[in-house]
């Protein structure tokens, strides 16, 4: 099978293709398209010349591979392709299948003939364990569901109908959201149905696999209002005092432990908030976003789309896509939706509005925090269909041409 291709995240990756010294990971939500990535790493090894001998996969949850648990058994199987000659490419999927697996990832890394990738459960592979044990050893690559570019790119590659109409085309993208797999489904229902199963995957899976949940209907409870509630401003104390008013009984220490569940297993991303003028973090208030906005959709029987946070969402995904920091700006009163930084240090601010026409009390409110910045650096204000306008150097743009855009720097 002929795989799509994601050149954002393959542009990154293929300086290190031959890197024996680095164990390369490749993190995200579970279903976001890790294992096809590395087959299309695979594709592109091959068409280089590489011969498919020194292409060699291990899927632990695989049939033949399964009953893998143990380094022993681990080991004995990665180091059974020593005779191949040239650098050997190894590809392993749910590394975390066997306990305690880094001394002989390493050891094999030390061979220095090996290229190893890895993909596994999120909620163990970014909980700081690996980086203890790996540190200096790997690189890790973070993929995200399909941002909206890459969303129209595979249906026209899978040549699934687009909408002629632009606007419809990304409702549509918002409702039924970017995994990869439901772009080759065809009824809405079928797409829904997938990204629940996704998120059930994701709680029995790699949750549970770290987290004692003694009370199911409560993690549900935590679960529900970080969903229902994305991108708005929010501490643990607020959840835990909400849904104490709600009638329901729960410790802030539970809460903590279940939305930290939910952020290492990439269900949810913390947006740290920044006050701009004394330089610091705001430790206690965050906002939350969605890996991706059908976990909302998919989970809530009302598809009228509630377009604040949700347009927040997707330019925070996109952004985060990118490989750029992000995070939430307050200066004075005033917030910035968001502080966008490059590896060059460079940075960006952003306001995210489903429009600010017809409204000067509305378009006031998307310039006035921009124009409070006395910086240099480029300022948007991103609107879903309006006219572009000007105001004061700050640059007007539409958020579904924004996300074609490469140049958010320029």
């Amino acid at each position: 099978m002929i795989l799509f291709r994601r050149e954002k995240y393959l542009s990154r990756i293929r300086g290190f293709y031959d890197a024996c010294d680095l164990i390369k990971v490749i993190s995200g939500i579970r279903r976001c398209g890790k294992s096809s990535l590395m087959h299309t790493i695979a594709e592109e090894l091959k068409e280089k010349g590489v011969p498919e001998e020194n292409l060699i996969f291990y899927n632990l949850d695989k049939y033949g591979y399964k009953d893998i648990h143990t380094p022993q058994q681990l080991e004995e199987l990665l180091f059974s392709n020593q005779d191949i000659k040239g650098i050997k490419y190894v590809f392993i999927d749910e590394i975390q299948n066997v306990k305690d697996f880094e001394p002989v990832i390493n050891a094999l890394r030390e061979e220095e003939e090996y290229s190893i990738f890895i993909t596994g459960s999120n909620s163990y592979l970014l909980s700081g364990e690996l980086a203890t044990k790996l540190t200096g050893r790997y690189i890790e690559f973070e993929l995200f569901t399909l941002t909206y570019d890459e969303y129209k790119e595979m249906k026209k590659f899978y040549n699934k109908e687009i909408n002629s109409d632009g606007v419809l085309e990304f409702d549509n993208y918002i409702i039924e959201g970017g995994f990869p797999r439901t772009i080759t489904l065809d009824s809405r229902f079928e797409k829904e149905t997938y990204v629940k199963n996704v998120l059930q995957d994701i709680l029995k899976k790699d949750i549970r696999y770290r987290v004692k949940i003694r009370n199911l209907e409560a993690f549900t409870l935590v679960q529900n209002y970080i969903i229902n509630n994305f991108g708005a401003t929010t501490s643990i104390s607020n959840i835990c005092n909400d849904l104490n008013k709600a009638g329901h009984k729960i410790t802030r220490r539970t809460v903590s432990t279940y939305v930290q569940a939910l952020v290492d297993a990439k269900v949810i991303s913390e947006c740290k908030r920044f006050d701009m003028k004394s330089r610091k973090s705001l430790k206690n208030e965050k906002k939350y976003y969605l890996a991706d906005t059908s976990l909302y959709y998919a989970n809530n029987n009302d598809h009228r789309i509630n377009y604040g946070p949700t347009l927040e969402n997707i330019v925070y995904n996109y952004a985060k896509s990118m490989g750029y920091e992000v995070s939430v700006g307050k200066i004075g009163n005033l917030e910035v939706d968001f502080i966008v930084r490059d590896i060059e240090n460079n940075y960006a601010y952003l306001q995210v509005a489903l429009t600010i026409e017809n409204s000067t009390k509305t378009e006031d409110r998307e310039y006035r925090p921009l124009e409070k910045i006395k910086d240099n650096y480029p300022k948007y204000v991103l609107t879903r269909r309006d006219l572009i306008q000007k105001r004061n150097g700050i640059k007007h743009a539409n958020i579904i041409e924004f996300v074609y855009d490469k140049k958010l720097f320029d």
